[in-house]
């Protein structure tokens, strides 16, 4: 595998933060974006089915992940 310098030497320095190997951080790096892509597939066919999210159902996840709701409100 191949990346550029400067990104090697992030990942290397992530991994060593972390105290794990960068193969190791490596294969968890391709978990969550491989989690992250069937979650936002399984989001896109519920709001193709049910229509899209409300901004009350949006604020709700976001509580309930403990981040801020966003506000539409210039």
């Amino acid at each position: 595998m191949t990346m550029p310098p400067e990104l090697g030497e992030g990942v290397r320095q992530a991994a060593a933060r972390q105290g794990t190997s960068v193969s190791t951080w490596l294969a968890e790096a391709a978990a969550d974006k491989l989690r992250n892509e069937l979650l936002g597939a399984a989001l896109d066919q519920w709001e193709a089915e049910d229509g899209p999210f409300t901004q009350t159902e949006l604020d709700e996840a976001a509580t309930q992940l403990g981040l801020a709701p966003h506000s539409d409100v210039a």
